[in-house]
């Protein structure tokens, strides 16, 4: 089977964060079951153009940016005009959609040729008073939210906003949760503790939090460094001067963005992961911390939340750099870090490992063969 996977951007910052990991640990467990997948996206930053990443080959158009939104507002007319092309070469057409002109001329022209067609949104596709937003439901969002083979969604909430944002429930929803590859344990934390944050540092995600949280772990543990890691979207200023002002300069490494192989080098190094960012529907980050075997910490609104309390893998709290201290506190200890990381290894390897998500997968795509 011929699977096209469509999103959004990929860049040697990755930038565009999980969307494209998903896309690519799926493709990697599609090629290892024997089937053919390769990624379609924009590409930008690249020194040498790759035509594969990580293995998977891939068709990368230089973005072009018509408008300051952001992702949004990025496109490439070559990919556009091949688009019609590119989905008649494919068996299935798997689509990461957001509101953006990339995955939306894609899943377009995967409709338009009668593809089976299969969107992933990733909560990018919720209710929304943007003007823009508004605009893309009407042309686009909404018909091809009602005329996919399957809608992929990740929690009963995603579900509810992709229910609202056509005005009526969706018959066409299968839930598929993100899954990880499986990989080497990390040692036992050596030395002194290290407490990852590796996330694109914007607003939602609450970097600065994390910042504010490293004076109640220091009163503790005064040896404790902190790892700010990611590309900046927006506040990778905040955080520097969050950490001048508290006099933490020694205390703090901020590497920037960081490959997959420097995030996994990261997490083998690191005593606790902290993502303090709110309402995140099932983030990437943390499902690599949790099969490294690292004890995370993430709020209750975080997609994960639930699982991680009940597993015993990491704890749950409410926003704020006082749950982050508490929490990596109590990490802190060998006893409770020990038992967290062990569950941590048994939650990713038995309710999102990739083997796990591409059993619920490939009856969806067979089904929209079969249609």
């Amino acid at each position: 089977m011929r699977v096209l996977h469509a999103v959004t951007l990929h860049s040697p910052s990755h930038a565009f964060g999980g969307p494209v990991r998903v896309a690519l640990n799926l493709s990697k467990g599609l090629r290892a079951r024997g089937h053919e997948a390769r990624l379609l996206a924009l590409g930008d930053g690249f020194e040498k153009w790759p035509t594969a990443v990580e293995g998977v080959p891939a068709k990368l158009f230089p973005a072009r940016r018509l408008l300051p939104l952001g992702f949004s507002g990025m496109t490439s007319p070559a990919l556009v005009a091949s688009a019609g092309r590119l989905v008649r070469d494919a068996d299935v057409v798997h689509v990461h959609l957001a509101r953006d002109l990339v995955t939306l001329p894609v899943a377009l022209a995967a409709l338009r040729a009668g593809k089976p067609l299969v969107l992933q949104t990733h909560g990018m596709v919720d209710p929304s008073e943007k003007l823009l937003a508004k605009v893309l439901d009407a042309v686009a969002v909404r018909r091809l939210l009602r005329g996919a083979d399957t809608v992929l969604y990740l929690t009963p909430h995603e579900r509810e906003g992709l229910d609202a944002v056509v005005g009526a429930p969706l018959a066409n929803t299968v839930r598929l949760v993100n899954g990880t590859p499986a990989q080497e344990e990390r040692p036992a934390p050596q030395g002194a503790p290290r407490i990852l944050y590796s996330a694109r540092l914007q607003a939602r995600k609450r970097p600065v939090d994390f910042v504010d949280a490293a004076p109640a772990v220091l009163a503790e543990h005064p040896d404790a460094h902190f790892v700010v890691a990611g590309p900046d979207e927006g506040e990778l200023g905040a955080v520097r001067a969050r950490i001048g002002s508290l006099g933490l300069t020694d205390r703090f490494t901020v590497p920037g963005a960081l490959s997959g192989e420097q995030v996994l080098a990261e997490l083998r190094r690191a005593h606790v992961y902290v993502l303090p960012s709110v309402d995140e529907p099932f983030p990437m980050s943390v499902l690599e911390a949790l099969a490294v075997g690292v004890p995370s910490v993430v709020t209750h609104s975080n997609g994960l939340a639930r699982d991680i309390a009940r597993a015993g893998a990491g704890r749950a709290i409410e926003p704020g750099p006082e749950g982050v201290a508490a929490a990596v506190l109590d990490l802190l200890d060998p006893a409770a870090n020990r038992g967290a990381s062990l569950a941590a290894r048994e939650l990713a390897d038995g309710s999102f490992s990739m083997d796990a998500v591409l059993d619920t997968l490939l009856p969806v795509y067979g089904a929209a063969l079969r249609s």
